[in-house]
C-alpha cells in the first residue's frame, strides 16, 4: 500500500500535468512488484505494527492431562515466560527529482526520463525491503550487522546468532544446534573435493530430521517437517544438484530404480545476493516459520510518498518514506549446514 500527502509547494501548470501521471506510474510499477513478490514475501512472516516496535514473547506450554482418581480434583499446572524479543521499527528514505527543464519538456504526460525515474523509485522500495531480508539471514552467523546504514539486531531470542550450535531451550533444559557442518553435497578424497547427489540426498534426510526433532520450551520435540531449500545465487553445481535431487523420482546414480524420498518435498529458493566461497544451505519448515514467528517482517509505515517544488531550484522533488523492522522470534524453524570436510566455528558436525 502506499500513500499520498497532499503536494506542497507553488502550483503551476507543468506539476500539474505531470502529478497525477506519476502518481499512476507508481502504482503501476507497485502493482507490478506486489505480483511479483520477493525474498520478503516467501520467507519471511509479513505483519502489520502501529508500535515503535514488537515484541515476541515465547512461554512453555500445559502438560498432557493428568489422570485423576474419582472424586479427587486436577493437578495444577503453570505456563512461564520463557524468552522475549524485541523488534524495533526503522525509517527508511529516497527522494528523486525532475528537473524545472524536464517539466517544461513534458508538453504531454510524463517524459520518459520523469518516468523511468518513477519506475525506479517504486522499484528500489521493494528492492529494499526484500534485500533487507536477506541481508539478515545470510548474516544469521552473526550477532549483528550495517543494511543501508542502519544497524541490525540479528540475535535470536536467547541472545545468540540466529544460526548458533549452543541455541537455548526452555526454562535452562538444555540446548540444541541449528547450525551444521559435514558432507553436504559431496566428499573429499585426495585433497579434491567431488560433489554428488546421492551424498546431498543423505545430507538433506539428515538435516531434516534434526529441524523436525528441534525441542520446544517444554523439552518436546515440534514434530515439523521442513520444505525449503535456500541456497546462494553464486554456487551453480551445489544449485544443479538440489535441483536434481527436489525434482527427481528415482533415486540418482544408481541402476535400482529406487526411491528418492526427497522428490516433490521441497520448494527451492535461490538468494541472488548472497555471495559465498563454499557450497552450503539452509533448509526451513514454512509451517514453523508462521507457527513460530521465525522470521519477521513488520511494517510499520508502508511507503508515505510527499511532492513539491523546490523554489530555489524549480526542480520537482519527490520523496518516499517508510518504517518497518525486521528480525527472527525463534530459531526453531530454520538450520544452515555448511559442506565442509573441516570443523566450523560454532557448527556441530553431521
Amino acid at each position: 500500500m502506499i500513500t499520498y500527502s497532499k503536494f506542497s509547494g507553488t502550483a503551476n501548470a507543468a506539476v500539474g500535468k505531470l502529478e497525477t501521471p506519476i502518481k499512476m506510474v507508481i502504482e503501476h510499477e507497485s502493482d507490478v512488484q506486489t505480483k511479483k513478490g520477493g525474498i520478503c514475501d516467501w520467507l519471511f512472516n509479513v505483519e502489520k505494527s502501529n508500535r515503535f516496535g514488537e515484541t515476541i514473547i515465547g512461554q512453555n506450554e500445559l502438560d498432557v492431562f493428568q489422570a485423576a482418581e474419582e472424586g479427587n480434583g486436577a493437578e495444577s499446572d503453570t505456563i512461564k515466560e520463557t524468552y522475549k524479543k524485541f523488534i524495533e521499527h526503522i525509517q527508511f528514505m529516497k527522494e528523486f527529482t525532475i528537473t524545472a527543464e524536464m517539466m517544461e519538456d513534458a508538453q504531454y504526460g510524463v517524459g520518459a526520463d520523469a518516468k523511468r525515474r518513477a519506475e525506479n523509485f517504486t522499484r528500489a522500495y521493494y528492492k529494499t525491503r526484500h534485500k533487507i531480508c536477506e541481508y539478515a539471514l545470510t548474516n544469521g552467523t552473526k550477532t549483528s550487522g550495517t543494511f543501508a546504514k542502519a544497524t541490525l539486531d540479528l540475535t535470536a531470542p536467547d541472545g545468540l546468532s540466529l544460526f548458533n550450535n549452543a541455541h537455548k531451550y526452555g526454562d535452562n533444559l538444555g540446548t540444541q544446534s541449528n547450525y551444521f557442518y559435514g558432507d553436504v553435497f559431496g566428499t573429499t578424497s585426495g585433497g579434491v573435493r567431488t560433489l554428488s547427489t546421492s551424498v546431498f540426498e543423505k545430507a538433506l534426510g539428515e538435516l531434516a530430521v534434526k529441524l523436525r526433532n528441534m525441542k520446544d520450551e517444554n523439552g518436546d520435540v515440534l514434530g515439523y517437517t521442513a520444505d525449503t531449500m535456500i541456497l546462494p545465487g553464486n554456487r551453480p553445481l551445489a544449485e544443479a544438484i538440489a535441483k536434481k535431487v527436489a525434482g527427481s523420482e528415482g533415486a540418482l546414480g544408481n541402476g535400482y530404480n529406487d526411491i528418492n524420498l526427497q522428490f516433490g518435498n521441497w520448494n527451492i529458493v535461490i538468494l541472488p545476493n548472497w555471495q559465498t566461497s563454499d557450497d552450503r544451505l539452509m533448509i526451513m519448515s514454512s509451517e514453523a516459520n508462521k507457527n513460530l514467528s521465525g522470521n519477521m517482517f513488520f511494517n510499520r509505515i508502508p511507503l508515505n510518498v510527499t511532492n513539491w517544488v523546490d523554489n530555489h531550484t524549480g526542480n520537482y522533488i519527490w520523496n518516499g518514506r517508510c518504517r518497518f523492522g525486521v528480525g527472527f522470534g525463534t530459531y526453531k524453524h530454520i538450520l544452515l549446514a555448511v559442506d565442509s570436510a573441516n570443523a566450523v566455528n560454532g557448527a556441530t558436525s553431521l
